[in-house]
């Protein structure tokens, strides 16, 4: 047994028999064990009240796409934004960062395309209507720049990406801007195409509200 431990049970026991001289070893002992694990309870919710950080809450997000549609560029947004953020510039190591946006909200101004989109040819909303990415490594480039691999689903498909990335702390909020290319048929979205280009730009432009975390 640990000696904090040893020497707390110790004094439980002289203050219990202190207090309680007719009580029996037994009783004495079953108080022990109760303050016992009532202190360990408070040591843990102590300790993850001290280390765990709260969700952020976005205040403003822009996610937007482009793609070549005979040689012109298509272009949309989906919105739905939901994210985890653990981001600490001097500890990259144990960041995290995870996000998901909503197939559904889709939309390129033409509401016949949208649900195409949507249906089984391309990103088929009734079985995936998420679109998910959660992050594996961060890298520091220089200034605000950095570097992530990430893990990309879309249909069910994983594929690990890297998007270089921007990160602004500013006085009430932290802001993320990153654009990154990928090619739609490695999730399996659509068909090879003589009209549609394979390759899709993504833009992200996020602002989360800074929460700072509790301290022990």
């Amino acid at each position: 047994m640990p000696l904090q431990l040893a020497t707390l049970e110790n004094d439980c026991i002289f203050y219990c028999r202190l207090n309680n001289p007719n009580a029996s070893e037994k009783g004495i002992l079953s108080i022990v064990i109760m303050k016992k694990f009532l202190v360990f309870t408070v040591v843990i919710l102590t300790y993850c009240s001290g280390t765990l950080n709260a969700q952020s809450s976005i205040t403003r997000s822009i996610i937007t796409f482009e793609i070549k549609n005979l040689g012109i560029g298509t272009g949309g947004s989906i919105s739905g934004l939901l994210t985890e953020i653990h981001f600490t510039t001097s500890n990259l190591n144990s960041s995290i960062v995870e996000a998901s946006v909503d197939v559904n909200t889709i939309n390129t101004d033409n509401s016949s395309r949208d649900e195409h989109l949507r249906s089984e040819d391309f990103f088929d909303v009734s079985h995936y209507p998420k679109i998910a990415l959660k992050s594996v490594a961060f890298k520091h480039k220089s200034g605000n720049n950095y570097f992530g691999t990430f893990t990309l689903t879309i249909k069910g498909k994983s594929k690990q990406i890297e998007i270089p990335f921007t990160y602004l702390e500013k006085e009430n909020a932290v802001e993320f801007k990153a654009a990154f290319k990928i090619n739609r048929l490695d999730f399996g979205v659509g068909s090879k195409s003589m009209i549609l280009s394979d390759e899709v730009t993504v833009n992200i432009d996020c602002e989360e509200k800074k929460q700072e975390s509790a301290q022990i």
